[in-house]
């Protein structure tokens, strides 16, 4: 039976939205949902600033003890250490832990910065930026080529399990369809493309990735 818990997930629908409301639903946590509006400052607010300084979701507010937590990867750590206690996203040896904090830290910061920056100036710059569009996606082809060398012999990326580390580099390769105006092709790193059907395979995943609302890159929606 999962533990009971009093929490509040400030998101939207993004790949850093998703990588924490995937861990709550693979724990099978109770959680209230508030969804904040990117555009316009919509995350500036003062009540949200307290919560979250940088103003940036997502944010978590634990209710039980009055702590906020944000940073996507933060909330997804404290997750695991206040409620999986079976180690089932985390686990308990410190070997197999520090490997998943590598291929977590890993999308912290190089696969979602880059891979952002590639969806800024392919769907979103207000002007063609060529150069942009050009060193963010060959940026992003070069981590992905990272995840294909290391899922060619592994089933996961990290400690032999599935865990936050898959949780948070699939929840941005379910992007990838941005990218395709561009060239990109899931299909040039098939190793990736199978791990992360295995991912979507799972109902916390497939629920998680559908909060706030109704994800538009997954395979029902768009051909993989």
């Amino acid at each position: 039976m999962p533990p009971k818990a009093n929490l509040t997930l400030y998101t939207a629908g993004t790949p850093n939205g998703w990588k924490p409301s995937i861990v709550l639903e693979e724990l099978g946590l109770d959680y209230e949902t508030k969804v904040l509006e990117i555009a316009n400052d919509g995350c500036k607010v003062p009540w949200f600033v307290k919560i979250n300084p940088n103003g940036r979701i997502p944010a978590l507010k634990d209710h039980d003890n009055d702590l906020d937590v944000f940073e996507s990867g933060a909330i997804m750590w404290y997750l695991c250490e206040k409620f999986d206690a079976e180690g089932k996203l985390l686990p308990k040896s410190l070997e197999k832990r520090t490997e998943v904090n590598c291929w977590l830290m890993f999308q912290m910061g190089g696969l979602g910065p880059m891979q952002g920056q590639a969806h800024h100036f392919i769907k979103y710059a207000p002007e063609d930026v060529p150069y942009g569009k050009k060193r963010y996606l060959n940026e992003t082809k070069r981590l992905y080529s990272v995840l294909e060398s290391r899922l060619k012999d592994n089933e996961w990326l990290a400690a032999g399990q599935f865990s936050l580390a898959d949780i948070a580099n699939a929840s941005w390769v379910t992007c990838y369809p941005i990218l395709q105006s561009e060239g990109f092709t899931i299909d040039d790193f098939p190793a990736v493309k199978k791990w992360w059907k295995k991912c979507l395979a799972r109902p916390g995943v497939k629920k998680g990735l559908n909060v706030p609302n109704k994800n538009q890159f997954l395979p029902e929606d768009k051909e993989s």
